[in-house]
């Protein structure tokens, strides 16, 4: 018997429509089944630096996590700007970075970017909350900070600090010491924080605010370490003191470094990366690399790593615009 036309038609679309469902779950399976091929990570600052340390130690087990390769590459300049924006450029998906805090809460208030982090990046993990660590020459008279303020301030302009450059972290944490101290210091900017740390070591100058590189130093007698300058004491240095406990209420010049993607990734995929990368900052051999540098794991949600950018955007622009900071 020979169907009606509108019959057939009926059927043939019933058919297609089974065989569609058939094949929709194998579909979406691969579709969502990110990643498919390498993800390239991005860090913005040169090899050895904190963000450096920190991106190499849960890269590892992120590509355990992920079964796919996860492919470093240093891409600096700008004081982290230009790292910063290929990936904010980016549209394969594939990108992300590993980034030093101040590229968020610093940079924006110093230079004229071609992107804007709050708009084109969007949060994914903290890896790590850094502090900065208050070195002086180990010749010098003082023996804590209160005796180094107070060396200050019968020394007005002679003694100086050094920094990785105008506009660094350490500048603007530096600058911060000076205002809430009321001392005055000569700042000499370097390029970078190995060459300052050397010229420390040199007796070229005389103190800095120092990512953690100054380690060996401090305990080999060679430098005094004075304070640090975050809201809790370090596990590397349980006896040194917080500014905060040393007459700087509430000084904090912490950053956290962590990891950021393109504002159109996927918000599955960023949820997973976030889940892999505090999964990973469990792991005793990632939590070793980041203790060695003075620093805490800091497993968060992306929320919460808006929030505590945030803070720290408005607690660093404010120091900015008040000495009138200048980037090189």
């Amino acid at each position: 018997m020979t169907l009606p036309s509108p019959t057939r038609r009926r059927i043939a679309a019933a058919g297609a429509a089974a065989a569609l469902g058939a094949l929709a779950p194998a579909a979406v399976q691969a579709q969502g089944a990110w990643p498919q091929r390498p993800v390239r990570m991005i860090i913005n600052l040169p090899p050895g630096s904190s963000p450096d340390v920190v991106g190499r130690a849960i890269a590892q087990p992120l590509q355990d996590a992920l079964g796919q390769t996860v492919v470093i590459e240093n891409r600096t300049g700008a004081a982290g700007a230009i790292g910063a924006e290929a990936v904010a450029k980016s549209t394969d998906g594939y990108t992300i970075l590993a980034t030093a805090g101040s590229v968020i809460s610093v940079n924006p208030y110093l230079n004229q970017l071609s992107f804007d982090p709050n708009r084109d990046l969007q949060p994914v993990a903290a890896i790590a909350r850094i502090g900065l660590f208050l070195v002086m020459r180990a010749d010098l008279p003082p023996r804590n900070l209160k005796e180094f303020v107070a060396h200050l301030k019968a020394n007005p302009g002679r003694l100086s600090y050094g920094t990785p450059g105008n506009g660094s972290s350490p500048h603007v944490v530096g600058e911060m010491f000076k205002a809430q101290a009321g001392v005055f210091s000569l700042h000499i900017p370097y390029r970078g924080s190995a060459p300052a740390l050397q010229d420390l070591l040199g007796g070229q100058i005389d103190y800095a605010f120092d990512p953690g590189i100054s380690f060996p130093h401090v305990r080999s007698g060679k430098l005094r370490m004075l304070g640090v300058a975050m809201l809790t004491r370090s596990s590397q240095f349980p006896d040194v003191p917080t500014l905060a406990e040393s007459g700087f209420p509430g000084f904090d010049g912490g950053t956290t470094h962590s990891v950021y993607a393109p504002a159109a990734m996927p918000a599955d995929v960023v949820a997973r990366l976030n889940r892999e990368i505090n999964r990973a900052l469990t792991l005793p051999a990632v939590r070793t690399a980041i203790a060695a540098i003075g620093a805490e794991p800091t497993p968060m949600s992306p929320q919460q790593l808006a929030q505590i950018m945030a803070e720290d955007a408005k607690r660093y622009s404010a120091i900015i615009r008040e000495r009138k900071i200048r980037p090189d």
